[in-house]
């Protein structure tokens, strides 16, 4: 679950607790059909897949984001020598760990290696999460991290005030943060960062967010060039009658002509959204539902608390979003969101 992948990475969940095993029991009502898409064909109404092709009347895509490591020149060989780590993946989580638990003094740099990527405020919550794990190393400065982001602020999205407040959370913390920093090559033997303005960065290890890519499967179904598929903002409908998309998937473009974040808590409220769109298509008699934009994200520090960025997106002319800060509570709300998930998806013998 992705949510628990940064505590994995601090140490503090087992990949065994946090996996998802989504069964008959936890859908029920539902056929579970498990196969590898191959392709979508709007045209015709039906799915290719592994298992066969799926003909349907009504369509969802929530096909979510891939990660293209090889998108960046130097940084998939990186990874394989072991000079990076990426956390975006349960086995990238548990090795970076080990990683951070070898490292006695030098420099991480945390890169944010493409836009848009899931989870705004990962990167930087993975900074303060490797800064506590190192504990007096970070703390005796044998150890420094620094934040490398093509944006010009954190979260950017969210508004100034909060990209500017993150940053002074993380300069409190001792931790650097640069800014409009466009990575184009990886030197695992040198060990450097080269950017598109000319300069270059050292590290010690490399803790990466690798560019996020649509899934082959999405960019099959034709509906965008670029892969990422267009929705209504307050329908998620997308321009083919009968097809809707949720998620990670998504570009969803707010009134001020960013996208929306691609965040968890999004996908699950369009996901009631959809289905009651879902169901009117399909000439049921319910209230229809639109998307309202709001959301919350928390920003771990490390230490068993956390910040919370709240408001609404869709807001015009541009998000109203407050960064709360750290505080014991806000951990323990998203230690409550992750068990409601686990239990809705791994143990419910009931209808939702």
């Amino acid at each position: 679950m992705g949510l628990s992948l940064l505590w994995v990475l601090r140490g503090w969940r087992r990949p065994d607790e946090v996996r998802v095993r989504a069964t008959p029991t936890s859908l029920p009502g539902v056929e579970l059909v498990t196969a590898t898409v191959a392709r979508i064909d709007v045209g015709s109404r039906a799915v290719h897949t592994s298992n066969g092709v799926l003909g349907y009347d009504a369509l969802v895509i929530a096909l979510g984001a891939t990660l293209d490591e090889a998108a960046v020149p130097g940084l998939s060989k990186a990874l394989q020598a072991g000079a990076a780590g990426e956390f975006y993946t349960l086995d990238g989580a548990m090795e970076l760990h080990t990683k951070v638990d070898a490292l006695n003094r030098g420099r991480i740099a945390v890169l944010v290696a493409g836009v848009p990527f899931k989870c705004p405020a990962a990167p930087f919550e993975a900074a303060f999460l490797m800064a506590a794990q190192l504990g007096d190393r970070f703390a005796s400065g044998a150890v420094h991290i620094d934040t490398f982001t093509p944006d010009p602020l954190p979260m950017p999205v969210a508004g100034p005030e909060v990209g500017q407040a993150l940053v002074a959370m993380l300069e409190d913390r001792g931790i650097g943060f640069h800014a409009r920093k466009a990575v184009t090559a990886v030197d695992s033997a040198e060990r450097t960062l080269h950017f598109g303005d000319g300069t270059t960065e050292p590290f010690d290890l490399l803790a990466v967010v690798p560019p996020h890519v649509p899934s082959a499967a999405a960019r099959s179904a034709g509906l965008s060039e670029s892969g990422w598929i267009p929705v209504d903002p307050q329908t998620l409908s997308t321009r083919v009658d009968g097809v809707w998309a949720i998620g990670d998937a998504t570009v969803l473009t707010l009134p001020n002509g960013k996208p929306l974040p691609k965040a968890a808590v999004f996908a699950q409220s369009q996901a009631g959204v959809v289905a009651h769109g879902v169901a009117r298509h399909l000439g049921y008699d319910v209230p229809e539902r639109l998307f309202t934009g709001e959301g919350a994200c928390y920003v771990e520090t490390g230490d068993h608390q956390a910040a919370k960025g709240a408001g609404n997106f869709l807001c015009a002319p541009a998000p109203s979003v407050t960064l709360y800060p750290p505080s014991a509570t806000f951990h323990e709300e998203k230690v409550a969101q992750e068990s409601a998930w686990l239990d809705r998806w791994n143990t419910r013998t009931s209808a939702p």
